[in-house]
C-alpha cells in the first residue's frame, strides 16, 4: 500500500471532457498541492451524503489552506462520476473515473466488493499530495472520521 512520502504512481484516469471523456494522467498533479479523496462508490449512501458534499462545501477553506486542486476518484465509469459530480454541484472537484481500478490497484488500495455484486472496489481514502509525493494518507474502512474534508482541513491549518 502507498504510504506518506511515496510518488504517487503513473496512471491514466478518465475525466468527462466537452466532446465526451477524456484521458487524464497523474503526471499532471506533479507541481501542485493536491487532495485526493476515493469512494467505494459513486451515488453510494455514505458518499452521496456526506463524504463528497464535505469537499463541495470546504472547498474554499481548502484552497485558501493551499490546495490547488481537489479531486475525487472512485471505481466507475467517466459518465457516472460526470453524473454524480453535476449531481452534488461538485463542479470545482475534478471528478475521475477509475473504471477499470488500475490507479486504485496500483496504491493498493483495492477492496474485494463482489460479496455486493459490486466487483472491486476502492478504499475510502483521502491523501494530501504535494508535487507528486503523499504527505499524508488516511483510510477509514468505516465511516468518515480520518478522510473527511474537515479532518483534511484540519491537517492543512
Amino acid at each position: 500500500m502507498i504510504k506518506t512520502g511515496d510518488t504517487l504512481p503513473k496512471a491514466t484516469l478518465k475525466v468527462m471532457g466537452n466532446n465526451g471523456p477524456e484521458s487524464f494522467e497523474t503526471e499532471e498533479l506533479n507541481d501542485k498541492t493536491v487532495v485526493i479523496f476515493a469512494v467505494p462508490g459513486a451515488f453510494t449512501p455514505t458518499c452521496s451524503a456526506a463524504h463528497l458534499p464535505g469537499f463541495v462545501t470546504l472547498f474554499d477553506e481548502l484552497t485558501a489552506a493551499g490546495v490547488d486542486l481537489i479531486a475525487c476518484v472512485s471505481v466507475n465509469d467517466a459518465f457516472v462520476m460526470d453524473a454524480w459530480g453535476k449531481s452534488a454541484n461538485a463542479e470545482n472537484l475534478l471528478m475521475l473515473a477509475d473504471g477499470n481500478a488500475t490507479f486504485t490497484k496500483a496504491l493498493g488500495l483495492d477492496k474485494d466488493a463482489t460479496a455486493y455484486h459490486m466487483g472491486i472496489r476502492s478504499s475510502r481514502y483521502a491523501m494530501i499530495v504535494k508535487n507528486g509525493v503523499v504527505k499524508h494518507l488516511a483510510v477509514d474502512n468505516a465511516g468518515l472520521k480520518e478522510t473527511s474534508a474537515e479532518a483534511i482541513l484540519a491537517l492543512l491549518k
